[in-house]
């Protein structure tokens, strides 16, 4: 058998508060809550475990990378996350235009600060409804 990691199987955050966590990823976002216990939380998110664990210090949280959630429609999804009460940082916009396709996101952040994008990869000359 060869060697196969085309998949992820799990995303493993650190946050300050795992309650309000929780109630970001699940209630604002809209994942589905998997199980908990103790400082831990698990979602769905597209098949792909996302952990969220009580950080330990300051700089666990800082550590951090982008999440980039795929979407089918970048101006729906900010619509919908903002009527949810998610505050944007970037609106969506262009970041690459590809031989095949171009690329959107917009970025939003976390209650712990975690940088989170929403991404379409759209045809060319594409530009979302306002």
């Amino acid at each position: 058998m060869r060697l196969n990691l085309d998949r992820i199987g799990q995303i493993a955050l650190a946050v300050a508060d795992v309650d309000r966590a929780e109630a970001f990823y699940g209630m604002q976002l809209g994942l589905r809550k998997l199980y908990s216990f103790e400082e831990l939380a698990f979602f769905d998110c597209a098949g792909v475990r996302l952990m969220l664990e009580k950080a330990h210090t300051a700089d666990d949280i800082q550590r951090s990378s982008v999440i980039y959630f795929k979407c089918a429609d970048i101006a729906l999804a900010v619509r919908e996350l903002k009527a949810r009460s998610v505050p944007f940082i970037e609106e969506p916009h262009l970041i690459a235009e590809m031989d095949d396709h171009d690329l959107w996101m917009a970025f939003f952040k976390d209650p712990d600060g975690h940088t989170l994008a929403v991404m379409q990869e759209a045809p060319k000359g594409y530009a979302p409804a306002p």
